[in-house]
C-alpha cells in the first residue's frame, strides 16, 4: 500500500504544488484546504503522515493536531507564515514532529516529510530476527522489538520522537547526554541556538505521559546545562 499523507492549507496553490511534489515521490495525498475538510478526513481516514497549516480559516491547525493526537501517533509537520518561538512550542507541545516556516522550498518540505517517515516506519517495525532485551528502570518498561513503552504495567503512547529520546536515554542509562548529543541522535540534523527548546518541549511532553515529575523525577533528571540522564 502507498504512503497516505494528509496535507491542510487554505492557500490553494500551496496545497496543490505540495501535492504535486508528493505525489511525484509516489505518495497518495488527500488535500483540504479548510479545517472542517481536514478533521472530517481525519476521523474517516487513515493517514501515515500530516502537514498541517496553523492559520486556517475555520479549525486551526493547532485543533486539527490534537484532534490527531487523540488517537494516532503518526508524524505531523505543522506549517506557519509566522515564524513565532511561542507558536513552535505550543505545535510541539501538542505533539507535533517538526515545523517549517513559510515560504518555504517544496524539496526541503519533502525531504523533511522523508526523514519523518523513515523514524516513523523504524518505530513501528522492526526485523524480528534482531530480538532485543527489555529495558527496565524502576517499572518504566521499553520492548525495542514491539517498540512498546509501559509504566508500572500500564501502556504509554508515545509519538515515534518521544519514544526515540526515552529509548535513546534509556540505552545511555547512568550517562549524562548532552542536549546537542540528543537532538543529533533524535533529528538526525544539526543542532542550533533553537534546538534546546525542541528538545526541552518534548521533554516535558514524555515527562507528562510517563507521570515523571521534573522536581522529583522518577525517570528523567536535566543536569542543569549539560543535558539528560536515566540514572
Amino acid at each position: 500500500m502507498k504512503t497516505r499523507i494528509l496535507v491542510v492549507d487554505d492557500e490553494k496553490t500551496i496545497t496543490d504544488l505540495v501535492g504535486i511534489y508528493l505525489r511525484n515521490e509516489g505518495y497518495e495525498v488527500q488535500l483540504a484546504y479548510n479545517g472542517a475538510d481536514a478533521a472530517q478526513a481525519i476521523l474517516t481516514q487513515e493517514f501515515d503522515l500530516a502537514i498541517l497549516d496553523i492559520m486556517l480559516p475555520d479549525i486551526d491547525g493547532f485543533e486539527l493536531l490534537r484532534t490527531i493526537r487523540t488517537d494516532y501517533t503518526y508524524p505531523v509537520i505543522m506549517l506557519t507564515a509566522r515564524d513565532s518561538q511561542t507558536d513552535k512550542i505550543e505545535g510541539l507541545s501538542l505533539g507535533a514532529d517538526d515545523y517549517v516556516v513559510k515560504p518555504f522550498r517544496p524539496l526541503e518540505l519533502v525531504a523533511r516529510v522523508k526523514a519523518q517517515l523513515r523514524r516513523y516506519t523504524s518505530y513501528g517495525s522492526r526485523d524480528q530476527a534482531e530480538e532485543q532485551q527489555l529495558i527496565s528502570i524502576n517499572g518504566l518498561v521499553i520492548n525495542p522489538d514491539a517498540r512498546s513503552v509501559t509504566v508500572d504495567e500500564k501502556p504509554v503512547r508515545c509519538t515515534p520522537i518521544e519514544y526515540s529520546i526515552l529509548l535513546y536515554l534509556a540505552e545511555n542509562r547512568g550517562r549524562v547526554v548532552p542536549v546537542e548529543d540528543l537532538f543529533r541522535a533524535v533529528w538526525n540534523e544539526e543542532f542550533m541556538a533553537s534546538s534546546n527548546n525542541t528538545v526541552m518541549v518534548h521533554i516535558r511532553h514524555l515527562r507528562e505521559k510517563i507521570g515523571d515529575d521534573a522536581q522529583n523525577p522518577r525517570f528523567i533528571k536535566n543536569i542543569w546545562g549539560v543535558g539528560y540522564t536515566i540514572e
